[in-house]
């Protein structure tokens, strides 16, 4: 006759009070550190930051930036990473500039606008999206398939789309827009709202439904959760990969028409912090740069953290170096609190 072992429990790590209060939080802290911003900056300079002029002025700053960080939310929800953004805008960018004064006959080097007609602009338009949906096709295919890192793909092709311009243009901003573009997108208003953030909202709503509500979106997600796992239910890994690379390509496409509208010419030298600061906004968002987890309206709120933190430095004048500062530090706590709720996941 055997007597019985008493049975041994295993008990698992305690959650810790830091853990425990990041699960808690989740990504709700940032949406309430940018209330307690504007709550702050209003409470200040009510009559200044407060105004309709210096609002408007908030969002159409965040619009080009916003289409950006829509794109760069779906690469990284997939674990990837794409630092060629900024330099895609500027080569898209270049590239309508020179379709459209091409089609009207004027002098690369003319300053000012063209009287160019909606079909032109039509063309110009889907000349900036195609290029940069084939910049995000490269980036893409080279990752997928060469299984090359998107860090190092995406440094590369930063580098080349950004050399590609200047070789284009011979270092040379394009300073002519049609007048119909830069009167109507780039400050125009659309039932009271301007032309661009009317742009951004749309692409906001439109990629937050796709991602979110989608067998699509839900398959983005398992490439980010688990590759491996996701490529073994069937998933096509490899198509997936692209299809989001191109993606972020397009809408940088579309934010180089943005652009153009709102300066009235190519911006070759502007965009150089644009995949830094895209990158930080969709972290801030709730967005782990380990894939998996994210949404749209966390981007949406981490893209308005630098914008209001600048604009409120400027009102009271601060020098606007705080900023880099303050963010920095923002998005290191961001990153440390998507780490604490990994690691209370884990435990449970």
């Amino acid at each position: 006759m055997t007597v019985a072992e008493p049975a041994i429990e295993i008990e698992s790590p305690r959650e810790t009070g830091r853990e425990r209060a990041a699960r808690l939080l989740g990504g709700g802290w940032i949406f309430l550190l940018l209330i307690a911003l504007v709550v702050v900056f209003a409470a200040l300079r009510p009559a200044q930051f407060g105004s309709s002029y210096n609002l408007s002025q908030i969002t159409i700053n965040a619009a080009i930036l916003l289409v950006l960080a829509v794109g760069q939310t779906y690469v990284i929800v997939t674990s990837g990473i794409d630092l060629s953004v900024g330099s895609v805008l500027v080569f898209a960018s270049v590239v309508s500039a020179q379709v459209m004064l091409t089609l009207t006959g004027e002098a690369g080097t003319t300053f000012g606008t063209t009287d160019a007609g909606w079909p032109i602009i039509a063309i110009g338009t889907l000349s900036a999206l195609a290029a940069g949906a084939l910049w995000g096709v490269v980036n893409g295919v080279l990752i997928a398939v060469t299984r090359i890192p998107p860090l190092i793909v995406t440094l590369g092709t930063l580098g080349m789309a950004l050399g590609f311009s200047q070789i284009l243009t011979g270092g040379l901003d394009v300073r002519a827009m049609p007048e119909r573009l830069v009167a109507h997108l780039g400050s125009g208003r659309i039932f009271g709202i301007p032309a661009l953030v009317a742009v951004a909202i749309l692409v906001t709503v439109v990629a937050g439904v796709v991602l979110h509500l989608t067998r699509f979106g839900l398959q983005v997600f398992a490439v980010g959760s688990n590759e491996e796992a996701a490529r073994r239910s069937g998933i096509n890994v490899r198509a997936r990969l692209v299809t989001v690379y191109a993606i972020s390509g397009t809408l940088a496409g579309l934010a180089a028409v943005m652009s153009n509208a709102r300066f009235s010419t190519t911006t070759i030298g502007g965009h150089a912090m644009d995949n830094l600061t895209t990158i930080s906004a969709v972290v801030l968002g709730g967005t782990s740069l380990f894939g998996g987890t994210g949404s749209i309206f966390g981007t949406v709120v981490g893209v308005f953290i630098p914008i209001i933190l600048l604009n409120g430095f400027v009102i009271l004048g601060i020098p606007p170096f705080w900023q880099t500062v303050a963010m920095g530090a923002v998005l290191i706590l961001a990153v440390w609190i998507d780490q604490l709720k990994r690691r209370a996941r884990a435990r449970s």
